[in-house]
């Protein structure tokens, strides 16, 4: 039985006994930090049942837990707030639970499984700082819910396909001369990309031109050559052309190569990889199932519909007249794909929030149809990351790549360091490693401490500073500690328990109670999807181990079973901090 377990129950029978109420939920919550105490139970709701004020009732609840909780040891009453503190015996016991548990924060299995779909790159750029957001949060709630007890299957739809896609192709057909990755200098991304762009600079004057001769701009946006011609690019695709399926084939393989060098780059990886190319026709047979089940109707011009204003949307187009997919189509028969392939208890789809409406409606369909899985899916919507130098656009080469972004963040990395100057016994390689570390967690933890659901404002000069709210800040007190432990290491100091008789610091239990709190903190960011629960909590127990680390000394206190104690704290705190930020994918220095 944890802690808190056991206080509520304790809560539960002292209400019980003294006013004859029974309570079914006891909720406590953390002690502000301007009161004595550790748990907070709030006593305004039994007011009309107990007939008594809130501090009175606070006050005998209080004395009776007292009296004959065996973990309670005094109390305090602020209104309706009654502010519980635990004996020495409980912290004691508290922090043995944890030093010795190797499995501390991670769940057990549920038996349940998850697929996160993320990334979802298109081939005809590179990744952005957008990706980044979005291969950060799906490559953390991955490594969260994995760490709550779920079989978790990571996977990525791969948009290759399309008039996008033939932009880039019909740019490069009439403009590439041959380049290649090899011969340019560039990722194969970065190629495929230059050429997108190649083509919205021609696009637009060809429409420019247009319009000059008497056009509307809407027509000539229509009848510009290239725009014709990329369309029947994407005609001769669907058909299997040869020549087309070659230069698709060679421009995504440079492509896929730049994606893998980028991913391995910033630690994400796959399960299985689902390709647009190879799914855009799926689906066409569930809307045949749902025209059958009444679920679709077809109107006047042949195209088949659903109607859903009882769930509060609109009437939405699944198939053309044509008989031609649209894309909900194509994620009908994706998502039963991926049911057919590994037959998850739940699919999360991490995608910017510009798509909440769609995924409203495909899991309205889904539910109509009568899916088994049609329950437990999810979108994980996120807002855009802005820069301070504005918004991005891929299509005219505005868009914050994020190898370049990379980069610039370790030469910040570096920059910030050396300036420091603690590194001049390092080796090359090692010091180099130390950059990629603190970039990395510099950039993940910026993008992951905030709530997806907001739009927000990246600062890389400010995500890397050492002693605000960033990943260095926290990576800095792991190696810190990494430091003590070498240190008590050379000296034969093994990291012991205390004896009873030991009276325990206010510091040290305030550092034990921030250890307690990972496991609930970890299923809390897997029962929201919320890494940004995790960040906050890395941030918080580095905060109370430097606050630890200031009032109390570590090997010069004359108790040796002061030391002994508190280099078993530290120990635990490293290994829980190292826990937690490997849960958002940051790697951490041994040293810094």
């Amino acid at each position: 039985m944890t802690i808190e377990a056991i206080l509520k129950e304790d809560i539960k029978k002292s209400i019980q006994k003294n006013f004859d109420v029974v309570v079914d939920d006891i909720i406590l919550q953390p002690t502000k930090k301007e009161f004595e105490g550790f748990y907070t139970f709030v006593t305004f709701a039994l007011s009309k049942s107990a007939r008594r004020s809130p501090a009175e009732i606070g006050q005998i609840i209080g004395a009776d837990l007292q009296e004959n909780s065996t973990i309670v040891s005094h109390f305090n009453v602020v209104q309706g707030f009654l502010n519980l503190s635990l004996n020495d015996a409980t912290w004691r016991g508290l922090f043995e639970s944890i030093l010795t548990n190797d499995k501390f924060g991670t769940l057990p299995s549920n038996g349940a499984s998850v697929m996160v779909e993320f990334s979802s790159p298109n081939t005809n750029k590179p990744l952005h700082l957008g990706h980044l957001r979005n291969n950060f949060l799906g490559d953390s709630l991955s490594r969260i819910l994995k760490a709550s007890g779920y079989d978790v299957i990571k996977t990525c739809l791969v948009n290759d396909r399309g008039i996008h896609i033939c932009k880039s192709m019909l740019a490069y057909r009439e403009l590439g001369n041959g380049e290649t990755p090899e011969s340019s200098g560039l990722k194969g991304d970065h190629l495929a990309g230059k050429y997108y762009v190649k083509f919205d600079i021609e696009y637009k004057a060809q429409i420019k031109q247009l319009v000059e001769s008497g056009m509307t701009e809407e027509l000539a946006a229509k009848k510009a050559p290239w725009m014709i011609e990329a369309q029947q690019l994407l005609v001769l695709w669907e058909r299997g052309d040869q020549a087309t399926m070659d230069l698709w084939n060679k421009m995504n393989g440079w492509v896929y190569d730049g994606f893998r060098q980028t991913y391995d780059k910033i630690g994400v990886s796959f399960d299985k990889t689902y390709y647009e190319s190879n799914t855009y026709v799926l689906g066409k047979d569930i809307i045949e199932e749902g025209l059958q089940k009444n679920v679709f109707f077809r109107k006047e011009d042949n195209s088949v519909w659903i109607d859903l204003t009882e769930e509060g949307l609109d009437e939405k187009l699944v198939l053309r007249g044509d008989g031609t997919s649209v894309y909900i189509t194509q994620d009908l028969g994706t998502t039963e794909l991926k049911y057919s392939d590994f037959h998850n208890n739940r699919y999360l789809w991490v995608v910017g929030n510009e798509q909440d409406y769609h995924f409203k409606v495909l899991f309205a369909i889904l539910k109509r149809l009568g899916r088994p899985y049609a329950d437990g899916c999810y979108h994980i919507s996120y807002g855009m990351v802005d820069l301070p130098s504005g918004k991005m656009k891929s299509r005219e080469g505005t868009v914050v790549d994020a190898d370049e972004l990379v980069a610039q963040m370790v030469q910040t990395a570096a920059d910030r360091t050396q300036e420091l100057g603690k590194i001049e016994d390092f080796e090359s390689k090692e010091a180099l490693k130390l950059y990629d570390q603190l970039a990395l967690g510099a950039l993940k933890y910026f993008l992951l401490k905030v709530d997806p659901k907001k739009r927000m404002l990246f600062n890389p000069e400010e995500s890397i500073d050492f002693q605000g709210h960033t990943g260095p800040f926290i990576q800095y007190t792991y190696a810190r500690i990494r430091s003590i432990m070498r240190k008590a290491e050379q000296a034969n100091l093994a990291p012991t328990l205390p004896t009873d008789a030991y009276t325990i610091h206010p510091a040290e239990k305030e550092l034990i109670f921030a250890l307690s709190l990972y496991p609930n903190r970890v299923l809390t960011a897997a029962n929201d999807f919320a890494p940004s629960v995790i960040s906050l909590y890395a941030f918080e127990l580095a905060k109370v181990y430097n606050q630890f680390y200031a009032e109390v000394s570590i090997f010069a206190d004359p108790n040796p079973e002061a030391v002994k104690f508190r280099i078993a704290l530290s120990k635990v705190v490293s290994e829980t901090i190292h826990k937690a930020l490997e849960l958002l994918g940051i790697e951490v220095p041994e040293r810094m």
